[in-house]
């Protein structure tokens, strides 16, 4: 008696789906630019007197974790 055998499966042998959708790295990819393209940003570079763009995130995280 011949054993049935499966071919082309895309599980391991623990049975764990190790391929990942595309937008489970184009999601990331997007956000982080986003937020990297608002923080380095020439929105204000123009009218800035003081503070840095990146200096004002950290102390703003800063507050927001000593709450």
């Amino acid at each position: 008696m011949a054993a049935l055998t499966r071919t082309g499966d895309r599980t391991t042998p623990t049975g764990v789906d190790t391929r990942l959708p595309w937008w489970a790295l184009a999601l990331p990819v997007a956000a982080f630019t986003t937020l990297l393209l608002l923080v380095t940003g020439p929105g204000e570079a123009a009218a800035a007197g003081g503070e840095e763009g990146i200096g004002r995130v950290v102390r703003l995280i800063g507050q927001t974790l000593a709450l």
